[in-house]
């Protein structure tokens, strides 16, 4: 079938179960637009209000399920202005396939109107790109993309489409995403037909290349050795844990070896809560529970995660009396940023499960209650007594929404406050901005997440920094009926650098006071949206009834918490220091 280049695309990503994009139309685009709005009924398009949160909104989608997220801008500012949620993207391995126009083949390199070598400017930031310039390689282009954005430690990835090619004819041969990989020389038998086989070849080379399980038994037997020797085994764990499915294994794995389970800001949902293994948070703001255990541990199980520096402070004072024992998909991540003693390198679900094989039943450790009685230090702050705390306002959503939520936040002092205290029981419901630490990253990322799980009731806890940054957003949640509660930390400064200006700068706040517009409240009614305000814990509950009743109605509702401006994220680890020397007050 000869179909344009555009139809090509859509046909593609229809083909790899795509049946939502966000995205912003310009010229470049055109033709793409004009074959979305011709097969709306089969593929959902959502308008944003700015590039970024295209990315950021499929970035949402991506977390929340599992699937890759597809975004598309047109050339030059447009896809410059994807390259954030790209990056935020690939810190956090999460995937997603962004779709650029560009200028026609022949203008290329010269600095045409709206152009831009995005493949150049996002090399650091994906595990692949891609520039179309022959449209008879799109559809297997587009099936590389999904490929290689899924296999081993998911991430994004770019493909930049000139407007010529999508305006051009080319052979549209559906299905080809299931190919076996054949050689070069088999393939060139076979002419036109042939020369798309040795794409499907490519493909499935870039997934092997990008996901292979590289353990062995030998692996998993020295991991056992190495537990077995191990008087108190305690498990850090990362993303990884909810990227491979492996929530399940883990709580089999802390049950078996009787080991405190502490989780990095991705790793939060993979492991539930309320168990009595559970310490929480680790790291610069981690409880003081988790910060000890791995401290006073004499082997910490890594588990899909890259100790960042926000986890480990002062990387050589982390962990000191303990081996390292690392599982990674990625074998980049292993003696990176901290040394180890063996690592498990491939597909996490599969070592757990090879592991668990080779252990007993059950372990004995010499943790002798150190665990319960660390999980009874809470920093002071977090019982202040102030007119409305922070503490409250999430705890009390939690109470009204429960464990089925999909929690979202941007990025400040609101995001720690969310992850302390709001009980996230299931993987791929806390959607953050961990790596890049991408402030304006929530609005759109709660409208993904929750488009994309719409029977589930969803949540954006947000700051006024950050809620500056993506408010006009809220157009999008109007427009498509998304019915999100949106409530906003509003301590009228940038809460967490003041903290930092407060406990290191001798309280020189210096641009860091936010008094300025706008009114929360009349902003969402300009959106015509509802909006409350609250100052109290009365105002606040009865704030947050109208809102829940607005929601059920199909609406989204803003909720502004006026919270104290010198409230602090504690307890909090001084750069530098050991994980264990916390500031608690």
């Amino acid at each position: 079938m000869q179909y344009s280049g555009a139809r090509i695309l859509i046909e593609a990503l229809i083909e790899q179960g795509v049946d939502t994009v966000f995205g912003y139309p310009g010229g470049s685009v055109l033709f793409i637009y004009d074959e979305l709005f011709k097969h709306r009924d089969r593929i959902r398009h959502i308008l944003v209000s700015h590039e970024q949160h295209a990315a950021h909104a499929a970035d949402g989608y991506a977390r929340s399920t599992g699937k890759t997220g597809v975004c598309i801008a047109t050339s030059g500012p447009g896809a410059t202005n994807l390259v954030t949620g790209i990056a935020t993207a690939a810190m956090d391995s999460v995937p997603l396939v962004a779709i650029t126009g560009n200028v026609t083949v022949p203008l290329l390199g010269k600095d045409s109107f709206q152009e831009v070598d995005i493949t150049g400017i996002t090399m650091p930031v994906v595990k692949h790109n891609w520039i179309v310039k022959d449209v008879n390689e799109l559809a297997e282009i587009v099936r590389e993309a999904f490929i290689v954005a899924r296999a081993g430690r998911p991430g994004p990835v770019l493909i930049d489409l000139p407007k010529d090619i999508t305006a051009q004819m080319g052979e549209w041969i559906p299905g080809m995403e299931q190919a076996a990989p054949v050689s070069r020389q088999a393939a060139a038998q076979h002419t036109a037909e042939g020369e798309r086989l040795v794409l499907s070849a490519r493909a499935h080379r870039l997934a092997e290349r990008n996901g292979r399980l590289t353990f062995t038994g030998e692996d998993i037997d020295r991991a056992a050795a190495m537990i077995a020797a191990s008087k108190r085994p305690a498990i850090y764990s990362g993303g990884g844990v909810i990227i491979s499915g492996a929530c399940g294994e883990l709580t089999r794995l802390a049950e078996r070896l009787n080991a405190p389970v502490a989780l990095s800001l991705m790793g939060i949902g993979a492991f539930p809560p309320e168990h009595r293994l559970c310490t929480g948070l680790i790291g610069m703001h981690g409880t003081v529970a988790s910060n000890k255990a791995i401290q006073k541990a004499d082997l910490v199980l890594a588990l899909g995660a890259r100790f960042s520096d926000r986890v480990t402070s002062q990387a050589d004072k982390f962990a000191k009396s303990a081996k390292i024992l690392h599982f990674d998909i990625d074998p980049a991540e292993i003696n990176k940023n901290v040394r180890t003693d063996a690592a498990v390198i491939g597909d996490l679900k599969a070592a757990l499960e090879q592991l668990l094989q080779k252990l007993p039943p059950r372990m004995e450790t010499e943790w002798n209650g150190e665990i319960e009685s660390w999980k009874t230090h809470v920093p002071k702050a977090h019982h202040r007594k102030t007119a409305l705390h922070p503490r409250f306002v999430i705890e009390e959503t939690a109470r009204r929404l429960g464990y089925d939520a999909i929690v979202a936040t941007d990025v400040g002092q609101h995001q720690i406050w969310t992850a302390q205290f709001y009980p996230i029981a299931r993987p791929r419901s806390f959607i953050t901005s961990g790596g890049l630490g991408t402030m304006g990253f929530g609005l759109g990322a709660a409208i993904g997440a929750k488009l994309a799980n719409p029977s589930r009731p969803a949540v954006l806890f947000t700051g006024d920094g950050s809620f500056r940054m993506n408010c006009g957003e809220l157009a999008t949640a109007k427009t498509y009926g998304v019915p999100l509660l949106i409530v906003i930390c509003n301590n009228r400064v940038l809460g967490m650098v003041r903290q930092w200006q407060n406990l290191f700068y001798e309280g020189r706040y210096a641009e860091t006071t936010l008094d300025r517009p706008p009114d929360f409240v009349k902003l969402a009614d300009a959106y015509g949206l509802p909006g409350y305000r609250a100052s109290d814990e009365a105002s606040f509950t009865s704030a947050l009834d109208r809102a829940l009743k607005d929601i059920a109605g199909g609406s989204a509702a803003v909720v502004e918490a006026v919270v104290d401006q010198d409230e602090k994220a504690l307890p909090m680890v001084p750069g530098g220091r050991p994980i264990d020397e916390q500031i608690m007050t």
